[in-house]
């Protein structure tokens, strides 16, 4: 059995246990304590009846006007909890909180194209490709930002694929 439950600021140095493989993104202790204090809402562990750190989603709202939406910074799940559902699951209370709470549009995210497992993971929750992003890993990985309508967004305008690529520079700053 999995619990889910809100990050506190002791399970920062948890963190470090899940972000193992090599496509997960780590940032450094102040960006998470930046997040856990201004979007605590977004920020959800997933532990084991034993306590042990599954994983965890951490988020934020973002935007103006009908770009307001919820982002999805880091979803992470240890490897030998990996294929039971739990990140579907830590997907669907960060959309329940971008929808509910913050009445967003949709829910974006931002992949490496060369992650086809998560590409197709997030395909299969619902989210499309919306553009391509050149350079945003460090300036040498392209990425995907894939996006979810939420139910305000009734005719799915922000999810209607771009076709020319952008640059990190030119990301909407909220």
């Amino acid at each position: 059995m999995t619990s889910l439950r809100a990050m506190n600021i002791n399970d920062l140095f948890s963190v470090a246990n899940v972000n193992l493989d090599h496509l997960t993104e780590t940032y450094n202790l102040p960006f998470y304590m930046q997040y856990l204090v201004k979007w605590p809402e977004y920020f959800q562990v997933a532990e084991n009846p034993s306590g042990r750190f599954m994983g965890y989603i951490m988020g934020k709202a973002e935007g103006l006007g009908e770009n307001w939406h919820g982002h999805v910074t880091a979803l992470t799940v240890a490897p030998e909890f990996r294929r039971i559902g739990l990140a579907h699951h830590l997907m669907n209370e960060l959309e329940e909180i971008s929808e509910k709470k913050h009445d967003g549009y949709f829910v974006d995210l931002f992949v490496r194209v060369s992650n086809t497992l998560a590409i197709n993971m997030y395909q299969k929750f619902g989210y499309s490709i919306y553009r391509t992003v050149i350079g945003y890993y460090s300036g040498e990985e392209d990425a995907y930002d894939m996006r979810k309508a939420l139910p305000r967004d009734v005719d799915k305008k922000s999810i209607i694929p771009l076709k020319d690529p952008v640059y990190p520079e030119d990301l909407e700053s909220p």
